[in-house]
């Protein structure tokens, strides 16, 4: 094909608009991957609404990119990319390979991180050039919709958890069941943990049970979060999810003595924990990003293992502004995903 549609964002808060481009080649250890499915995350708005300094329009967002590589550029196949590889490109989407977290091998900190959508034109597209460095192999038993949200939402619960002070045994607490929190609660309990889901609503207590959760904790209730944990003897880790540092900060006290907080739904309210919270007990508040290509590579290895698919609504790359304000509206269940086919 000579031209390609792409869902565009013309000025800050604009309306998405469908428009045709000419396809690019790829660049050096770059390559022009056929987009087959791109997730809508939370995190898009902070480009779409131009919240990010430096974003530029117009804008097409997307950092959860699945399809197949059409083309290579030079030296692509370096990294052993062949045309038809099926692959994803996440929140990760680049790293310059030079600054001291990548000599470090902490890639996914890198001082010159290239997100998708922001760095350059994201997934909400039919073709998207990425750099090698980017590429997570798709394993065969995943289809694009659900390897798609993988490159973040799941990539970002899985390795919150894996890399915690956690381990099999231990209660560990997930703090919101949206887009993350759902896939949240299903890596936990996978990976051992003696499960708790906090939510809203005693509603929400058998989804829940669903996803596998051994407890349930509303956090609406008459008995305050941080009790409940206690009750449970204590969250060794708590995987907060919700983007409420109200909601956050509440499970802080439920936590057991080096108990760890990691922290991976945004919000711009400051975190209201006292540092006698921390010291007294020992704990600790960690932010934690998404993760590279690699990561993204082990966590769906780990979901087709483990049977661990998200939950996703499909639509097509036309409909992308009503997909758009349905995610924003907390409406969707639980992840939007545009398909170009």
């Amino acid at each position: 094909m000579s031209t390609y549609r792409a869902a565009q964002v013309d000025t800050a808060n604009g309306p998405f608009r469908i428009v045709e481009r000419e396809v690019p080649r790829p660049g050096p250890r770059h390559v022009r991957i056929a987009v087959e499915a791109c997730g809508i995350c939370h995190s898009d708005a902070v480009f779409v609404t131009g919240g990010m300094p430096g974003t530029r329009f117009p804008l097409v967002p997307g950092h959860e990119v699945a399809g197949r590589i059409e083309e290579l550029g030079e030296g692509a196949e370096a990294g052993n990319w062949s045309v038809g590889d099926r692959v994803t490109v996440g929140w990760f989407g680049g790293s310059c390979g030079h600054c001291t977290p990548c000599r470090q091998g902490d890639y996914i900190v890198c001082d010159n991180l290239k997100i998708p959508g922001y760095s350059y034109d994201g997934g909400f597209a039919e073709a998207l050039i990425a750099p090698i460095d980017a590429l997570a192999r798709i394993p065969d038993a995943l289809q694009a919709s659900d390897a798609a949200p993988m490159a973040c939402a799941g990539v970002t619960t899985y390795n919150g958890l894996r890399r915690s002070s956690a381990r099999p045994g231990d209660v560990v607490a997930v703090l919101g069941l949206g887009g993350l929190g759902h896939l949240g609660v299903r890596y936990a309990v996978a990976m051992g943990f003696e499960t708790v889901a906090i939510a809203r609503g005693t509603e929400k207590a058998e989804f829940a049970k669903q996803l596998g959760a051994h407890h349930y904790i509303d956090s609406t209730g008459p008995t305050p979060v941080a009790d409940s944990l206690l009750s449970l003897g204590g969250a060794r880790a708590v995987l907060a999810t919700a983007g409420s540092s109200e909601a956050i900060a509440a499970t802080v006290d439920g936590m057991t003595h080096r108990g760890e907080l990691v922290v991976i739904g945004a919000s711009p309210d400051p975190l209201g924990v006292s540092p006698l919270q921390l010291i007294m007990r020992g704990r600790t508040v960690r932010g934690h990003p998404s993760g590279s290509a690699r990561d993204v590579q082990d966590t769906m290895a780990f979901s087709v293992l483990h049977g661990i698919r998200p939950m996703v609504e499909t639509v097509p790359l036309t409909e992308a502004e009503d997909a758009y304000r349905k995610m924003l509206s907390g409406a969707a269940r639980f992840r939007m995903v545009l398909t170009t086919s």
